[in-house]
């Protein structure tokens, strides 16, 4: 199956990781832009400790991706492009939605609360469905992630900020290529709601489970399950409850 393109949205240009179908539906176009607004600029500029220069660096060069640390205002929890977009399908169509979510070098970034990167992958090995879920790597306290320019490229720049004239993109590769950076859902208020590792953990596990990949079958891989038949391991933590009811 070939990688689906992740589209921009509110009628912004695609183009990218391959031809294919939308990432979002509708309604989620009209409740987001694919560019940051002022407040969620500032809320981004948040995650640094000198804010003020963030800021001033996206002033002189709007288009040029960034590099924030996590742990502060947001973790991210990063996923292959196409099992991210099975994640943030289960997210807008069965769940709570979303917060931020951009795309680089092929990833989908989520961006989550302060903490998910370190509670959601002890979730995981705790449920029955980990081995369908493809590595994730997770981004928090002590890390850093490059997030995409606040708007598009400017005239004469590639698609990441780079020189076009020169073939240049920022580093990505060749303008409009798979590794451009770009934002799927732009962070447009000051203080966005952010998904709890609870909440990713449930829309991996549904994500996996439309694959139709059984879950390995060595229980060493799946302790949760191991503990029905050796209660020795120790209790066996039950992280998978439905959280699509709870409510933004």
């Amino acid at each position: 199956m070939d990688i689906v393109d992740i589209v921009t949205v509110s009628g912004a240009g695609t183009g990218g990781i391959a031809d294919g179908v939308d990432l979002v539906t509708e309604a989620l176009r009209r409740q987001h832009t694919a560019s940051v607004t002022a407040e969620g600029a500032a809320w981004l500029a948040s995650a640094s400790a000198f804010p003020r220069s963030v800021e001033a660096l996206w002033s002189a060069r709007p288009s040029t991706p960034s590099v924030l640390p996590c742990g502060t205002a947001f973790d991210v929890v990063n996923v292959p492009a196409l099992f991210g977009r099975r994640v943030l399908e289960q997210l807008w169509a069965q769940g709570p939605g979303s917060g931020p979510v951009a795309v680089h070098r092929d990833r989908l970034l989520l961006f989550a609360v302060p903490g998910a990167a370190r509670r959601l992958p002890a979730l995981l090995r705790w449920e029955e469905w980990s081995a369908a879920v493809p590595p994730l790597l997770c981004h928090g306290a002590g890390d850093a992630v490059t997030v995409p320019p606040l708007y598009g490229p400017l005239p004469g720049e590639g698609r990441d900020g780079g020189d076009s004239r020169d073939g240049g993109d920022g580093g990505d590769g060749p303008a409009g290529s798979a590794g451009a950076s770009r934002w799927v859902v732009a962070p447009d208020v000051r203080h966005p709601w952010l998904p709890t590792a609870e909440v990713l953990l449930w829309a991996c596990v549904r994500a996996a489970r439309r694959t139709g990949t059984s879950p390995a079958a060595n229980p060493a891989a799946n302790p949760a399950r191991d503990h029905a038949t050796n209660p020795s391991r120790g209790p066996a933590a039950n992280p998978s409850q439905d959280p699509a009811a709870s409510s933004r």
